[in-house]
């Protein structure tokens, strides 16, 4: 039996592009909203993907009935992440959503999902 290390020999992956910022929004969803809460973002249009300054987006599912969805996307940047808030993309990538909510709305219900963020710059890796 060997007690060698074993090393990977894989080239290494392309590094990584530095994020700076995050923006976590936390979404409670009605429980007869989750599935189609869900349902949205697995069809999503991938609008964010393109934009400037655009890293990453995770998007978590609570595993406590009742829990919130967390949506983390990171930036290279504030102004890149204000950007997207501002753009017709923003608009389009929310746009089912917000109908959802608006609905809802129009017909005196409670709507499905309600949702706020929190904003943060990166410590450390």
């Amino acid at each position: 039996m060997s007690t060698e290390l074993q090393t990977d020999t894989a080239t290494p992956s392309a590094a990584k592009p530095a994020v700076a910022f995050v923006a976590v929004n936390f979404i409670h969803c009605e429980s007869s909203y989750r599935e189609r809460f869900e349902e949205l973002f697995r069809t999503r249009a991938h609008a964010i993907d393109l934009l400037p300054g655009f890293i990453a987006m995770r998007v978590l599912q609570p595993q406590t009935e009742g829990g919130d969805y967390l949506v983390v996307s990171e930036w290279a940047s504030r102004d890149a992440f204000d950007g997207w808030r501002q753009s017709p993309e923003f608009l389009e990538g929310h746009r089912r959503g917000f109908e959802d909510v608006r609905a809802a709305r129009e017909a005196g219900l409670t709507p499905p999902m309600t949702s706020r963020f929190e904003t943060y710059t990166v410590l450390c890796d």
